[in-house]
């Protein structure tokens, strides 16, 4: 969206001597002089009918025009006709099966096209309800299921289910590594104090649960099921960090585009270089419906593209039986066994980490559920 507005100007002689940019922020204060810098840099401000720099000195009496650019966030709660894949919608909730790529509430950097976009779209009367009804969120690059609530009470009643820990929410992750044990990794999560951009074990952190299990087992990867007891931000991803085997395509917490490649065919290595999000899929979810206090429960397909994935990892050619092993190194240093983390033993009304923000922009709105993925 680039909605403009002409403004034409006199530059008056009291201001005469100054700087253009300076010129403009004294006769357009609504307007900071970074964001008039910035439009003289992109040619939508013409001096005289000319483009011109924003150390220009003007005198008083030149003729400006200013092509004033609506803020991007004036977007945030538009509604727009996105296509949504409804799995379940009466007139108290929603669920719905987010594709991977879409945003789920406008946040720096993506103000529009968002799932709380399409939802006014779809619902006009969610402008009624805080945040469209959202009450928790996946990463931007993670795909699946969502609840969103259509009234208050609905919406009320969700949250404190998310907060009491009662919503049943499973995801279908490709990790990378030989995972050999089901297992529960309990490990606290907060900010990374290296990257305000990340999460990591943090013992300051809040408490986090992922229960996880094997599903199929392969040369180089583990295909398994996550169920979560919380719902921190990038929970998932982070905890299968900690266990050494990162999710496949995470740009954030994986292997930082180091592969094992001699321990896989070019077939699975065109697969992987392929797939460019992080391998995690929200497949399934349940939960008391609000108002008829009756546990519902809803699952999807495998998302397509994770589909394949498996598909070219079950084909994958066999090893020549003196292939060197496939081994996870850290720091230059074999890594342990895959253990559960059992054997390493070693709110206010809503929880400021329980609505995570979508992939890599991580921002804590403070008052919603973040579900892992968030």
């Amino acid at each position: 969206m680039t909605d403009a507005t002409r403004i034409s100007l006199t530059i008056p002689h009291d201001l005469g001597g100054l700087r253009l940019d300076i010129a403009l922020q004294r006769m357009l204060p609504e307007h900071s002089r970074s964001r008039l810098q910035a439009w003289i840099k992109e040619g939508l401000v013409m001096l005289d009918a000319a483009a011109t720099t924003s150390k220009t000195k003007v005198w008083g009496g030149e003729q400006v025009v200013v092509q004033v650019q609506v803020k991007p966030e004036s977007y945030a709660f538009t509604a727009e006709n996105i296509p949504l894949d409804i799995v379940y919608e009466d007139e108290h909730i929603l669920v719905v099966n987010k594709p991977a790529g879409m945003v789920v509430h406008p946040a720096a950097g993506n103000w529009s096209g968002t799932l709380l976009n399409a939802l006014l779209f779809h619902a006009p009367h969610l402008k009624d309800v805080p945040r469209a009804g959202i009450v928790h969120r996946l990463d931007k690059d993670t795909s699946g299921l969502l609840v969103v609530a259509k009234t208050l009470a609905a919406q009320t009643n969700l949250v404190r289910q998310l907060q009491a820990r009662t919503v049943k929410r499973e995801y279908r992750a490709i990790v990378w590594g030989q995972i050999w044990r089901n297992g529960v990794i309990d490990q606290p999560i907060g900010r990374d104090p290296r990257s305000r951009t990340k999460m990591a074990i943090n013992r300051s952190g809040k408490p986090a649960v992922t229960r996880y299990e094997v599903l199929e087992r392969f040369a180089v990867q583990t295909y398994m099921r996550c169920n979560l007891e919380t719902g921190r931000t990038h929970q998932i991803r982070v905890h299968m960090q900690h266990l050494k085997a990162p999710i496949v395509g995470d740009p954030v917490y994986g292997f930082r585009g180091i592969v094992p490649i001699r321990a896989m065919t070019q077939t699975l290595r065109d697969a992987v270089d392929g797939f460019k999000r992080q391998a995690l899929h929200a497949i399934k979810l349940g939960l008391l419906h609000p108002e008829t206090d009756e546990f519902v429960e809803w699952q999807i397909e495998l998302a397509d593209d994770m589909k394949a994935l498996l598909e070219a990892m079950r084909h994958e050619d066999e090893r020549p039986v003196d292939e060197e092993e496939f081994e996870l190194s850290f720091g230059g240093l074999r890594s342990e066994p895959y253990l559960s983390d059992e054997d390493y033993e070693d709110d206010d009304e809503f929880d400021d980490d329980e609505y995570a923000d979508d992939e890599g922009e991580l921002e804590d709105d403070g008052d919603l559920e973040p579900d892992e993925e968030t």
